[in-house]
């Protein structure tokens, strides 16, 4: 039988020169991810004049994705959400009841900081993108802004009526929509997404923003701004209404007393 003995090596001390190994726990790992993925967006113009005859239009974003994975590329697991939100104003929601056969205003809500549009577009189905929870700590799509009233301690379930009826109101007018594929890859890099503009689409500076996903993560956010103004003979009425607010109200009070005075003596009776 062939019987092997481990025989008892010596230790020898390690020279001087060399460094000694950190324990296992405190080691870096050999790879590390010093480039994450990037987003960055441009818009097609950055300044977009409303006439009287504006019936909406769409507006073309384009964006590129930097240091991007060419396997997670290839498989199509990147997704991104493009949305464009309109300036904040402080809205009053109101109520109607039926009071003795007529309709009457008994109730309202006013919220703060209401983006006046919000349109969003995505390159799936949202719910392929990522989960519930990731949408609403990104506070991304109608149903997740932050919509808070003035009135913090008043009844939630009312509030929360009030706010869905603000959300509805707000859709049938055309200024909450959502483009599902509005969003399309053009290479591995490269993507374009299309924006509607709604005809009564408010004038101000709006917020473009666009989201990267990878693998249903939240990696990247960009951002852009475009402003919205009147032109031609509206945009003068518009900016002489807020420079000379008072002067405007007399000017509209007397053209309809005159128009008034007008149609009584073409519509007189002899």
């Amino acid at each position: 039988m062939l019987i092997i003995m481990a025989m008892p090596v010596a230790a020898q001390e390690a020279p001087e020169n060399l460094p000694a190994l950190a324990p296992a726990s405190e080691q870096q790992p050999l790879q590390q991810n010093v480039n994450p993925e990037l987003i960055q967006i441009g818009l097609s113009t950055n300044r977009v004049e409303i006439t009287a005859d504006f019936d909406g239009a769409d507006l073309t974003i384009f964006g590129s994705v930097e240091n991007l994975d060419p396997l997670v590329s290839r498989q199509g697991r990147y997704d991104v959400v493009v949305v464009l939100e309109g300036p904040p104003r402080e809205v009053v929601v109101r109520r109607k009841d039926r009071v003795l056969g007529m309709w009457i205003n008994m109730a309202s809500e006013t919220f703060v900081n209401v983006p006046t549009s919000y349109s969003v577009a995505t390159t799936r189905m949202p719910q392929d993108i990522t989960d519930a929870n990731s949408y609403k700590r990104l506070s991304l799509g109608a149903d997740n802004l932050h919509i808070e009233p003035i009135d913090r301690e008043g009844n939630p379930v009312t509030i929360e009526e009030f706010r869905q009826a603000l959300r509805d109101r707000k859709a049938a007018a055309g200024l909450f929509n959502m483009r599902v594929g509005g969003v399309e890859f053009l290479s591995q890099s490269l993507f374009r997404a299309s924006l509607p503009l709604s005809p009564s689409v408010p004038v101000g500076t709006h917020k473009a923003r666009a989201f990267l996903f990878k693998n249903g993560v939240f990696i990247s956010e960009s951002s852009d701004y475009l402003t919205i103004v009147k032109a031609g003979f509206e945009q003068t009425i518009y900016r002489f209404s807020n420079n000379h607010g008072f002067a405007y109200g007399l000017l509209a009070t007397l053209l309809a007393v005159l128009t008034g005075w007008l149609g009584r003596l073409v519509f007189r009776r002899d």
